[in-house]
């Protein structure tokens, strides 16, 4: 990857096809999982009648979706039920317009891309989805974390943090650009 760079309010990089497909496909992972989420709201017959889209009252179950949907409320659980029924699906959907943004604008064979503001925010935002999941499953809990220890330096989890800090590196360097 060559980093991002701002040019006449633009913010542009180069990536190959194998890190096009990586993003692609990590970004598409984190759409299935919200997705998901999503569907269980689908099940409330009151829903399909009304054609409210209200989600479930209840913390997901899945580790990377608690991360990505928080508690509205640490202090009160019944106020953080309420919240989620109502806005958990318009986080969702903002999550997921945020990826397919990132998608859209990704050339998947390859190459540059030229993101405005508004595109660059997506990038950020869908990015920062995939690392939280991903930081998730290898149980990452602050910024100075140095990787699993004693594990073969060949093996997926290292693999796994290598593409978790490839992203952090592709999130950082778009930032960087947004703000310089």
């Amino acid at each position: 990857m060559r980093g991002f760079s701002r040019r006449f309010g633009r913010f542009s990089a180069s990536f190959t096809a194998t890190e096009a497909t990586v993003i692609a496909d990590l970004v598409d992972q984190v759409r299935q999982l919200l997705a998901g989420r999503r569907a269980e709201s689908g099940a409330d017959p009151l829903a399909r009648i009304t054609g409210m889209n209200l989600a479930p009252s209840t913390q997901p179950r899945d580790p990377a979706l608690v991360r990505l949907l928080p508690n509205f409320s640490a202090d009160d659980p019944e106020l953080s039920a309420a919240l989620r029924t109502l806005r958990e699906p318009d986080v969702i959907e903002m999550k997921d317009s945020a990826a397919v943004a990132l998608l859209d604008s990704l050339p998947r064979g390859g190459g540059s891309v030229h993101l405005d503001e508004q595109v660059a925010q997506a990038w950020v935002s869908a990015i920062n989805d995939v690392r939280l999941a991903i930081g998730v499953r290898l149980n990452i809990t602050d910024d100075e974390y140095e990787g699993p220890s004693g594990l073969d330096p060949s093996g997926d989890e290292m693999a796994i943090f290598a593409t978790y800090r490839w992203l952090s590196a592709v999130q950082d360097s778009l930032v960087s650009a947004m703000i310089g």
